[in-house]
């Protein structure tokens, strides 16, 4: 409570200053062109303070103290029986009906208004409920009643045969003990593996969680990566969803397994130095009503916004109302359960756009800063997020947060105190783009190195970015991973060894080059969606009627990167040195992106990041002998080539070969000489000064 009150007393001291005082705010001192809209950006921080100031009683408690929800409402073993609680304030009767009085509606199981407020309380003696039996909520209000599942239950299953979701009693008789009760996650670099439970097998089915712990988590820990960002955690009625329609906030899927086993996983990791976030889903909610929270007490605007604000236009679900402290409660302690349940730690937001503007973003230029600071803006979401990375980082200080968001909104991930939002990092998701544009629309000798550079280093001086070259959303049904566009069908074809043709010998070296290009200059992390890194085929499309409700391509065929008879794990073993190099140069993160050439008649680029040189050839036809580069003086062997043959490549270099720099008296000041390499056409070398 202490750490909160004084970061209150300092916010306060801020604000008198700068009523006395005119001070200039952080993310203005940090970028000048932001002067003019200074007004605004003090007013969304005041925003934030006066809320803040609201939630916590003027500091006498902390934000951590206010976002309990979840150890208030929903169901809960007490140490004389059981105690059910929901905020239904437009109800006018409430009955707990299910396995455990025949689904019948009966005076022991009707709850009881809490008087002078919206809450409902039900207490039961400890025999009235067992654990694993399912239970609704019958809810009347004037002119109806319905059938629901409780907003903050924890536990939600759906009937194999019916299709029919109901909450379940969950209170195992052992609670689940945490191996790793205190984990400090790996974040210089922080190297994220996006993956998805369900999809994470060979077989045409939905994986469990025990079978990603046993199957793919060992991948994970071999390839390098120490972060795995999990989707489709909340629970959600339709699977091909891909998660991002929830109804269950506080459950983590059934269809994938127990709570239990969930945490065995987290637990897992984190023993082997992986750190585990969610992505979580706080921008919008399924329609239903039986299942979600669309019409929980007749009251379709109980959390979501009234009037034409209500619906989402591009996404057929609701929109939270995060200008009601109920909602906001009942997100913030969601934040938290996550972290205190699950040993989460941390969350990627996704939506963050549609969140931040009342047009969720969508017909919208963003072609200068005016564009964010025109009032098309939703303060109280950019209040709620403020108030969520405040959360998050009292709870756990090492937490990690990430911003989805595609318009660049200034401050996203720059720090509170400065006019920021506080998140940890933000998607770097204008590389994708770029990669996607580039491949589709430029024949491979109009690829200009300076583009590329500018592209993979194109971010705010003062926040830390995600890069990745594709994600989940590029291999989506409808849309092509890099490796499919590089190479299409000619993967079914040619990509025996042997076997391949010049167009799988293009994607090969390209899939390569294009993934060390944009890791080597990141700077806050790199992600990589699963199985990307050994150029699985295909696209990723659920179940549904229009596929036969099909399970073929929701799945991750590794047999294929573990068939070395197939070209497959030359991407992979690649992806595992590539990740090893980076990791292996200390302090990689604070050191500098060094342009040392870019010529773009050649195709050619080079630049340094510490002791590590990055020499790309991109030119599909050109090799270069003794092409020239101004370096510090010394030695410097190849540690990784693209165009090894271990990766798939021609091995047309020596790579055992130590490089000394050549002598030019002009340089002798800067301790620079020439070092002179060998680049084969399409390839790229690092090489580290000894």
């Amino acid at each position: 409570m202490a750490k909160t009150s004084n970061a209150n007393k300092k916010a306060n001291n801020k604000t008198t200053k700068r009523s006395g005082k005119k001070e200039t705010i952080g993310l203005v001192k940090n970028d000048a062109y932001l002067a003019p809209y200074e007004e605004a950006i003090k007013g969304r921080h005041d925003h934030y303070l006066w809320k803040l100031s609201q939630l916590t009683a003027n500091g006498k408690k902390s934000l951590t103290d206010f976002a309990n929800g979840h150890q208030y409402y929903g169901l809960h073993k007490t140490s004389r029986g059981w105690v059910f609680r929901e905020w239904a304030p437009n109800a006018t009767d409430l009955y707990l009906v299910g396995d455990f009085n025949h689904w019948q509606e009966t005076e022991r199981y009707r709850a009881r208004r809490i008087e002078g407020t919206g809450n409902w309380e039900l207490r039961l003696s400890e025999k009235a409920l067992s654990h694993g039996q399912l239970y609704k909520m019958h809810v009347y209000w004037n002119g109806g009643m319905g059938e629901r599942i409780p907003a903050w239950c924890r536990r939600v299953v759906q009937d194999e045969q019916t299709g029919i979701f109901s909450a379940q009693v969950w209170h195992p008789e052992q609670p689940f003990v945490w191996s790793k009760k205190n984990f400090k996650p790996s974040t210089s670099p922080l190297l994220i593996y996006e993956c998805h439970i369900g999809m994470g097998q060979d077989a045409e089915k939905v994986g469990t969680y025990n079978e990603f712990r046993e199957n793919v988590l060992p991948r994970i820990i071999a390839d390098g990566y120490n972060c795995i960002q999990i989707m489709a955690i909340q629970e959600h009625p339709y699977y091909g969803s891909f998660g991002y329609h929830v109804s269950s906030f506080f459950a983590a899927s059934s269809r994938f397994g127990t709570p239990e086993e969930l945490k065995r996983l987290i637990d897992t990791a984190h023993r082997h130095g992986i750190a585990v976030i969610m992505d979580i889903v706080h921008s919008h909610a399924v329609k239903n009503e039986v299942e979600g929270l669309g019409n929980l007490a007749g009251d379709p605007n109980q959390f979501f916004y009234p009037g034409s604000r209500h619906e989402h236009p591009a996404w057929d679900s609701l929109c939270f109302d995060y200008g009601k402290d109920e909602v906001v409660h009942f997100l913030l302690s969601n934040c938290k359960y996550w972290i205190e349940e699950f040993h989460f730690d941390g969350f990627r937001f996704d939506g963050v756009t549609s969140m931040l503007y009342y047009s969720h973003g969508l017909g919208e230029a963003f072609c200068s800063y005016a564009d964010y600071f025109n009032g098309h803006e939703d303060d109280n979401a950019i209040c709620y997020l403020t108030l969520a990375n405040q959360l998050i980082h009292e709870v756990n200080p090492r937490a990690i947060t990430i911003a989805e968001e595609v318009s660049g909104m200034p401050g996203l991930a720059a720090r509170i105190d400065d006019g920021g939002y506080g998140f940890d990092y933000r998607m770097a998701m204008n590389i994708p783009d770029f990669w996607i544009k580039t491949i589709k629309e430029l024949s491979d000798e109009h690829w200009k190195p300076s583009s590329i550079f500018w592209e993979v280093k194109n971010r705010r001086a003062d926040e830390r970015t995600i890069s990745y070259c594709e994600s989940h959303d590029q291999a989506l049904v409808g849309d092509k991973t890099i490796i499919f566009r590089l190479i299409d069908a000619d993967m079914y074809w040619h990509f025996k060894k042997g076997d391949e043709n010049d167009r799988a010998h293009r994607g090969i070296a390209l899939h390569k080059m294009i993934r060390l290009v944009t890791l080597a200059a990141i700077n806050g992390g790199y992600l990589n969606f699963m199985g990307n890194e050994f150029g699985h085929p295909e696209w990723i499309d659920f179940p549904r009627e229009g596929n036969g409700w099909s399970y073929k391509y929701a799945r991750r065929q590794w047999n294929l990167v573990d068939n070395h008879d197939l070209c497959y794990h030359y991407l992979g073993d690649f992806d595992k040195r590539m990740l090893e190099v980076v990791k292996g140069e200390k302090g990689f993160m604070k050191t500098p992106v060094q342009e040392i050439w870019h010529n773009d008649g050649d195709q050619v680029l080079a630049f340094m990041r510490g002791s590590l040189l990055f020499v790309f050839n991109f030119s599909p036809t050109r090799s270069f002998t003794d092409y020239g580069f101004l370096v510090p003086t010394g030695a410097y062997d190849v540690v990784l080539n693209t165009d090894a043959r271990e990766f798939g490549g021609n091995g047309l270099a020596d790579d055992s070969l130590t490089h000394l720099t050549n002598y030019d008296p002009l340089y002798v000041e800067a301790r620079k000489e020439w070092l002179k390499l060998y680049i084969p056409a399409r390839s790229a070398v690092v090489l580290r000064r000894i």
